[in-house]
């Protein structure tokens, strides 16, 4: 564990001393400062879509973080060829991919921690409310939701060329999980054979990031998620990064670090 927690720790300085996160941060602020002027037209619905246009911003600076920072991380190992010493210690390919995830896992929490507690602040100064249960639950399945994008693009950084093209790949999957996801099983029954057994099948088997998008829960204060289902999710969550981290490994195991 102290080999993993050492590779996490080198992967949040490196976050953390790149622009990505600062840009994206300031961008997010400015959009979040405009959130709190929309009082003057004293009209709640304006709030909420502000509100709303908000936390969706903060989707995206938190996928770019995520997706950005791990589509690097191994390919720049090999590229600089600091993978042979760093595996010399001795570290285990097995660490070298733990301790990517974890890092990158973590550095995404403290930035989503920022993110959400800015948003909390300006807009729960505006309205005088401050459903801060609401918060932690969309912060945390947020997160949760993260694991699994950042153990499928370390599985992808293992197989792709270039980090852009794990990036790219990786954005465009999961924004169309995250659009069609709801949706697809009601367009497969709408779809003639095979194509209906085909888009059933890929509905169940593929990882469901929409269910952790509770940003109407945030924005409609409709309340908290039941107990249960924030575990269900977790747990989920957790089966489907396990899964991404080890066919992540077995992938890293075996391919030459020359090539």
């Amino acid at each position: 564990m102290n080999k993993i927690f050492a590779l996490a720790g080198v992967v949040i300085k490196e976050l953390y001393r790149r622009k990505d996160f600062y840009v994206l941060f300031v961008l997010t602020a400015l959009l979040t400062l405009a959130a709190g002027a929309v009082n003057f037209f004293h009209d709640d619905k304006i709030v909420r879509y502000v509100k709303d246009i908000c936390l969706l911003l903060i989707w995206v600076s938190a996928l770019v973080i995520s997706v950005v920072t791990t589509a690097r991380q191994i390919p720049a190992e090999r590229e600089a060829r600091t993978i042979f010493p760093l595996l010399a210690k001795p570290v285990s390919r097995w660490h070298v991919i733990v301790g990517k995830f974890l890092g990158c896992w973590l550095a995404t929490g403290v930035a989503l921690v920022v993110f959400y507690f800015f948003f909390a602040a300006i807009t729960g100064s505006k309205e005088q409310i401050w459903p801060w249960g609401a918060y932690l639950e969309a912060v945390w399945m947020h997160w949760v939701m993260l694991a699994i994008v950042i153990a499928m693009v370390l599985l992808g950084s293992i197989y792709f060329a270039a980090p852009s093209s794990t990036s790219t790949i990786t954005i465009i999957v999961v924004g169309g999980v995250l659009l069609l996801g709801t949706h697809l099983n009601t367009i497969a029954l709408q779809q003639p054979q095979p194509m209906q057994s085909i888009l059933a099948t890929v509905y169940f088997l593929m990882p469901h990031l929409e269910w952790y998008d509770l940003r109407d829960f945030v924005v409609y204060d409709m309340g908290l998620v039941p107990v249960r289902a924030v575990a269900l999710a977790t747990l989920y969550g957790a089966v489907w990064t396990a899964i991404f981290l080890l066919l992540a490994w077995f992938g890293f195991r075996r391919k030459s670090l020359n090539t």
